[in-house]
């Protein structure tokens, strides 16, 4: 019989505390880097494509490098725990030299926001890729992971309840620049402090997680993994796991598509559906979303069960896109609330993933004998990364494309260009997400079959 494990809510509690910490960290580089390098660092959308180019190069050896750095880490705090600890300073540290105006000029303003989005790339991967590989050894039990999957949504969606209501309003609080109408817009001092104020916030909600997260499992699960496999042949472990692969295609797909529109709807909002202060609907569209989301979420623990992972996954996706279509064919005022809901409960969907990546795990035990959630939390992390660089270097030449001008009035042809890129190629992009999980199988019934398979020290190769 598979070990039976009971689901404790002081674990959830302190789970979802590494998920606020991540939140807090990369919201502001999610949803106004884009903004800042535009309007305020005044950087070119050549340059900004360069530095999102070189910083995704990177990034497909630095994430699953440090994926098997953590999975052959041995310490006294176990095996993800001390990149929480030791790691988030440091990541608080790149989130605010990120949104700092340093006194440069001509390429050398291109090269500090190089190296410090780079940087806060690498510490964000040390620190995300810890929280998420920590799920997959704290807990056993298929469904109790589905429930740590929740906290962690949950988690997102109440900080980013928090985070709509409060950063922009405080973004604009510590800015000093006025429009021609008196209001207040933001600028580099307003983006400073406020990342100041979430960056040293964050610190602690780590180690809070960390505190309350022992690594229970890590021996039991890798007892018989003995054998040290370098990091190339990690990687060739690793895709052939196919179940796996059809999770981190789809979350590479959904996380450009959630994402990545995220970071571009601050240009719908303002250009497109506009008025005389649409800045003042940017808080409240962001809002909405994410309290739609947090329902979304809380609700998972029953669609799953009832739906299923995968099928709950793709109704929600569907969904999702026609959000999309209905927002960029009804772009007004009165619609942006309700349209927005509809979405924010549909993004609910990225956060059954983390349920489906333990569940690939185990079958990857079963089927390959070989065990690797950090690597495979690289790959998540380097699709939440490859989202905000699709913002960054294809987004931003979008714009340029249909006709954006940065602070100024737009043209009718590149407001309708803008609609375009912010809701039709994500809609594009959400049914890619889906076409992987068609090929997805692992359901409770299999996962349990699975588990009990390994509990007897059976495998695949044994049937």
């Amino acid at each position: 019989m598979p070990t039976q494990e009971k689901t404790n809510p002081k674990l959830l509690v302190s789970y979802s505390f590494g998920e606020i910490a991540c939140q807090m960290s990369w919201y502001m580089i999610n949803t106004y880097l884009m903004a800042f390098y535009t309007d305020v660092v005044t950087l070119s959308t050549g340059a900004i494509s360069i530095i999102m180019l070189i910083a995704r190069v990177w990034d497909t050896i630095n994430d699953p490098m440090m994926g098997n750095i953590a999975d052959h880490t041995k310490s006294r705090w176990g095996r993800f725990r001390p990149y929480m600890i030791f790691g988030a300073p440091v990541l608080a540290i790149f989130n605010i030299l990120t949104f700092t105006v340093f006194p440069v000029t001509g390429w050398l303003k291109v090269v500090l926001a190089l190296l410090t989005y780079v940087g806060a790339g690498m510490a964000y991967t040390a620190c995300s890729i810890a929280y998420q590989a920590l799920q997959n050894v704290i807990a056993i039990d298929s469904r109790v992971r589905m429930n740590l999957a929740t906290a962690r949504g949950l988690g997102s969606q109440i900080i980013g309840v928090v985070l709509s209501l409060v950063a922009m309003p405080m973004i604009l609080h510590f800015s000093n620049t006025m429009n021609a109408d008196g209001a207040k817009i933001a600028d580099a001092k307003g983006y400073f402090v406020a990342t100041v104020i979430l960056s040293v916030l964050m610190i602690p909600l780590f180690w809070l997680c960390a505190a309350g997260c022992k690594e229970t499992y890590t021996e039991k699960l890798h007892a018989g993994h003995q054998e040290k496999i370098g990091f190339f042949q990690s990687i060739k472990e690793l895709v052939k796991n196919d179940q796996l692969l059809m999770v981190v295609l789809a979350t590479v797909f959904g996380a450009i598509c959630v994402s990545g529109r995220m970071g571009m709807l601050f240009y719908y909002i303002v250009y497109v559906v506009g008025g005389d202060n649409p800045f003042a609907l940017i808080s409240p569209t962001f809002t909405t979303m994410t309290v739609a989301a947090l329902i979304g979420v809380a609700i998972l623990p029953w669609t799953t069960k009832w739906f299923g992972k995968r099928n709950w996954m793709l109704i929600l996706n569907a969904v999702m896109v026609a959000g999309f279509i209905l927002m960029f064919l009804f772009p007004t005022k009165q619609l942006l609330f309700p349209l927005s809901f509809i979405c924010g409960v549909a993004n609910s969907g990225a956060n059954i993933c983390p349920g489906m990546i333990g569940d690939s795990l185990e079958y990857g035990d079963w089927k390959l004998g070989k065990r690797q959630e950090g690597l495979v939390a690289s790959f998540l992390s380097f699709g939440v990364k490859l989202a905000t660089a699709f913002v960054g270097s294809v987004g931003v030449l979008l714009l340029s494309a249909v006709g954006y001008v940065p602070n100024a009035v737009q043209t009718p042809a590149a407001c309708t260009g803008i609609n375009v890129v912010v809701n039709i190629i994500p809609a594009v992009i959400g049914v890619l997400s889906m076409v992987p999980l068609f090929w997805y199988k692992l359901d409770d019934k299999r996962v349990a079959e699975i588990r009990a398979d390994l509990e007897a020290g059976k495998h695949a190769w044994d049937k």
